[in-house]
């Protein structure tokens, strides 16, 4: 016996196998966190509102995604440093300083979002927000300062586990599998402005500019060699498809349940209650205890990568592993983030959809920046090396890269026309 399993672990699927369990976890987990609270709350809105017909999109978002997050972990790999990191090398302190000050004050609007996420989604348990705010704050803080970047980790791949619950919610809808198929392969597009903007606000819940910063700076902390690089990019081309399912099935269970009552919702938690009557109370604990899971998920996430971001950006030292004494700008930075934006749910009438219009234009703004620089720097030889990009990534990318900058500046610019409105 032991020496057939000295065989079995001499031989290659067995060991690339266990390779990629330990390479496993930026890809799957940065893709996974964009399904937050924001992004919940769209793919509902989506589905109750258009039905099936906005599916389709979730397949040049999947691509676009994935060319975007493949460019970030192959930097990571080639240079050994963060974004953040590169910009500052590249292109001097002063832009770095503004960017990281955007990117701050963005990523904390988000946070607050993701806080008031965890509270929607225990009200509807009748717990209060002034008693599950707090408790998922300190978890959240505990979580980063008391552990490891391997044990931080873990519990973030395990969380990702927990989105299931939307693919079941979506089975337990009973959608018409023959209409979203065909949805899917040929959809009836409606290009009114609302529908539109609709589909706007999907792209930019898909790909945000926090993303290629965490990324980045986690696959760097968790010291992937060159040598290791496929089993990455298998860990974030997963992620990159396994995400977008989860916001198919989100779309699916609204639409064949919120959308077939006629039934009009404004957030997340509105989706959860109205499933109920619709498609049985099993599917409203799932969909609100996911809601709940992705908050959590997101308002640890946000910090570490705003954290990550600011003291690359600034030459500080950052790092999960990392002593307080040894890294004292990136743990104040994520506890500030944490008060903040815990604080401000816990306050009465506090203008919190204010708050997430700003950071949609502030996300809408700051993208095509980091879109534009990371391809810039991607094409670098002297940074990259043997990893530049190909010629046909670069027409691939730039085509990705200029849609989703025409698309975001389209956002930003009817945020500004109706300003009431949040995507």
């Amino acid at each position: 016996m032991n020496k057939l399993l000295q065989k079995i672990q001499e031989s290659k699927p067995y060991r690339n196998l266990l390779i990629f369990f330990a390479i496993m976890g930026p890809g799957i987990i940065t893709a996974n966190v964009d399904n937050d609270a924001g992004g919940i709350a769209t793919y509902s809105l989506a589905g109750a509102h258009y039905g099936y017909t906005l599916i389709w999109s979730l397949i040049p978002i999947t691509i676009a995604l994935v060319i975007v997050m493949e460019m970030c972990a192959r930097m990571a790999v080639a240079t050994g440093k963060g974004l953040a990191d590169l910009i500052r090398e590249n292109y001097g302190v002063k832009i770095t300083f503004y960017m990281m000050v955007a990117l701050f004050f963005v990523n904390l609007t988000n946070v607050m979002a993701e806080f008031a996420g965890v509270a929607a989604s225990l009200e509807i348990f009748g717990i209060s927000k002034y008693i599950s705010v707090p408790l998922a704050g300190l978890f959240v803080w505990m979580l980063v300062v008391k552990g490891t970047y391997r044990s931080v980790e873990k519990v973030f791949l395990f969380a990702c586990l927990f989105y299931v619950a939307y693919i079941i919610s979506g089975v337990i809808a009973k959608p018409d599998w023959k209409e979203v198929f065909q949805q899917t392969i040929n959809p009836q597009i409606d290009w009114s402005l609302d529908y539109t903007v609709m589909l706007v606000g999907l792209v930019g819940t898909t790909i945000a500019p926090w993303m290629t910063f965490y990324l980045q700076s986690s696959t760097v902390e968790k010291g992937v060699a060159v040598e290791d690089y496929d089993h990455l990019r298998l860990d974030v081309v997963g992620g990159s498809i396994i995400a977008p399912i989860v916001a198919f099935f989100i779309i699916v269970a609204c639409a064949a349940t919120l959308h077939k009552a006629g039934i009009t919702i404004h957030s997340a938690k509105e989706a959860a209650l109205a499933l109920k009557p619709l498609a049985g109370n099993y599917a409203t604990i799932l969909f609100s205890g996911g809601l709940f899971i992705a908050s959590i998920f997101a308002a640890s996430i946000l910090p570490i990568s705003t954290a990550y971001s600011v003291c690359e950006g600034m030459g500080w030292d950052a790092g999960v592993d990392k002593r307080t004494e040894e890294a004292p700008q990136f743990f104040w930075l994520y506890a500030v983030m944490i008060i903040i934006g815990a604080g401000v749910v816990l306050i009465p009438n506090f203008p919190l959809l204010k708050m997430m219009y700003l950071s949609q234009v502030g996300n809408g703004i700051l993208l095509p920046i980091v879109l534009v620089l990371m391809v810039r720097l991607s094409n670098d030889r002297d940074i990259m090396g043997e990893f530049t990009n190909s010629r046909w990534l670069n027409i691939v990318t730039w085509i990705t890269v200029s849609v989703i900058i025409v698309l975001t500046l389209f956002m930003v610019g009817f945020l500004f026309l109706f300003p009431n409105t949040v995507i």
